[in-house]
């Protein structure tokens, strides 16, 4: 099972340093022989308690805001569908490098997958080539002005394995045990309930498969600071999942790519004070 989502980068890139002029694509991976060390100190970074309770509220929000805080992060406002060009950009290929991202995903034919806010499916055709034949891609928005518009896009291209799906924003309401992988591009950082729609999101996963998510952070990436998001931030609000860090691919201008499996039990609730 994977889950990646994508946010623009803030702070300094999380990236390793080759010397090797001919070497290939910069990533992190847990290495067997560095596993132990690994998780000891993502358990002295990474809680697996849940808050309680689960949000604050502060007042007043900041101007991109809802004033509604996650593990100290505040959550931002949904891009609505009436800024639907943005995503569409002709020249977000080369700002994001996003025909590196789907070969990244190393999906396979008649593989499912869910693109959860989907958008106009920008990234919901590449993804349903890459899974044909025989696979399909759940489209998921909580807009019905931008399923709309992803609709009329896979007509136009015409795309027949994509299922337009209409999700809340606690639950993308999607099939248990049913995808091999589900991606969020810059959407993570704007969901409104994001441990309920977490929790969704590993229901609907299969066991024993591997998810994967995106992130980034960079200074110059001229997005509104709430629209990033750190991998640390990322890691940490995961944590309190099912689901664990594999690897982190940083091969994207603006994003990189950070992966985790569903793998441990669930954490339990940790009681107020």
């Amino acid at each position: 099972m994977m889950l990646r989502l994508l946010s623009h980068r803030w702070g300094q890139p999380l990236r390793i340093r080759s010397s090797s002029p001919a070497a290939p694509p910069r990533r992190r991976v847990l290495r067997p022989a560095l596993l132990g060390a690994a998780l000891t100190i993502a358990l002295t970074v990474l809680s697996r308690e849940i808050p309680s309770p689960l949000y604050e509220y502060r007042d007043p929000p900041s101007p991109d805001g809802l004033g509604k805080f996650f593990l100290g992060r505040e959550i931002a406002h949904v891009m609505g569908h009436a800024a639907a060009d943005w995503l569409e950009r002709p020249e977000r290929e080369a700002e994001e490098g996003t025909g590196l991202l789907v070969p990244a995903l190393r999906l396979e034919p008649g593989g499912v997958v869910a693109d959860v806010g989907a958008g106009t499916g920008y990234f919901t055709w590449r993804l349903a080539r890459a899974v044909a034949p025989g696979g399909r891609v759940y489209a998921v928005d909580v807009q019905p002005e931008m399923l709309e518009r992803l609709r009329a896009h896979m007509a136009t291209r015409g795309v027949t394995n994509v299922l337009p799906w209409l999700g809340t924003e606690a639950d993308p309401r999607l099939p248990p045990a049913s995808l091999d992988l589900v991606l969020m591009v810059d959407v993570y950082h704007e969901l409104a309930q994001p441990y309920e729609m977490l929790q969704a999101v590993c229901r609907a996963l299969k066991r024993g498969r591997w998810p994967s998510s995106s992130t980034g952070e960079d200074l110059t990436v001229l997005i509104k600071p709430l629209h990033k998001m750190t991998e640390a931030q990322l890691r940490r609000e995961l944590a309190v999942h099912p689901l664990e860090w594999v690897e982190t691919i940083g091969t994207l201008p603006w994003q990189h790519l950070v992966l985790f499996r569903k793998s441990r039990p669930p954490p339990t609730v940790v009681p107020p004070p």
